[in-house]
């Protein structure tokens, strides 16, 4: 890069600064009455967006074409714009003390591998027949792509929240495969974070309009326009299983024992069983 180059790239970027272009990310400006929807990569946060914004917005549905608008990332606009949006955010951020009210949602690691590998095959990340246990020894080092490796790997995230937040007000803990089991039971318990009276017409109106057939339907229509997946590969869905446990069929012995030998300890901590354990209980 010439002299030149550097000038105008860096003449570029302080025009974004000044003219708040940038996205807000970790920067955001964060306000008394916050609620943030936080969790590690592919943990279940663009469906508990729709759920929680369908809770609140009554006269709207949540799509992908209205979520950044009602339920917003903070990765996607500049503050400035956030600022004058509903105040329900979704992050990926790491602990983060000014988060006055968080839902922290864990998902099992093993699952969050697979559907990482599948949502990096879809934005080119990697590329097709990219080995799953390479990709897995990537995601334990936390070495997949900048952004999420900036957060640290999935134990790290997991730690950062429940060491310094777990117990204490304003923090809500709940595993993705509970709030699949059960999404009735947790988004009323979960309700009050978001200031509403979980009455049961609406708690059932929001599972109906967040289920993952209709997700699924939408993402069809919407692929194309939505910002996170617009331009990606359109023959792997955003939105796939949705379930607990797929990694059984995924992953290899190799990279579950990687995995589980990395952060067995955390993921016992959080409710998840060790096939190391299981075998062990059965000799």
């Amino acid at each position: 890069m010439t002299q030149l180059s550097r000038i105008r790239t860096y003449l570029g970027a302080l025009g974004s600064i000044l003219l708040g272009r940038n996205p807000a990310g970790r920067n955001l400006t964060v306000f008394p009455g916050d609620t943030f929807i936080v969790s590690y990569f592919r943990s279940g946060s663009t469906w508990s967006r729709f759920l929680f914004g369908n809770l609140i917005h009554e006269d709207e549905a949540v799509t992908f074409t209205n979520m950044e608008r009602l339920v917003p990332i903070i990765y996607n606009q500049p503050d400035r714009v956030l600022r004058g949006l509903p105040r329900l955010l979704k992050s990926h951020e790491c602990f983060d003390p000014r988060y006055p009210r968080v839902i922290y949602i864990v998902r099992d690691p093993r699952d969050v591998a697979v559907s990482f590998y599948f949502y990096n095959l879809k934005v080119g990340v990697i590329p097709s027949g990219y080995s799953m246990d390479q990709f897995v020894q990537r995601f334990i080092s936390a070495a997949v792509v900048g952004y999420a490796d900036r957060v640290g790997c999935w134990e790290d995230h997991v730690l950062s929240w429940t060491r310094l937040r777990q117990g204490k007000p304003g923090f809500e803990f709940v595993r993705y495969e509970d709030l699949l089991a059960n999404p009735e039971k947790e988004l009323t318990r979960l309700a009050a974070a978001v200031g509403i009276d979980p009455t049961p017409e609406r708690i059932a109106r929001a599972v109906h309009l967040s289920s993952v057939s209709r997700m699924q339907s939408l993402e069809k229509k919407q692929s194309k326009d939505w910002v996170v997946t617009k331009g990606t590969r359109q023959d792997i869905p955003f939105v796939r299983e949705a379930k607990a446990g797929g990694w059984r069929g995924k992953l290899s012995p190799q990279a579950v024992a990687a995995i589980e030998n990395a952060w067995g300890t955390t993921m016992k901590e959080v409710g998840y069983e060790l096939v190391t354990d299981r075998e062990l209980a059965k000799s």
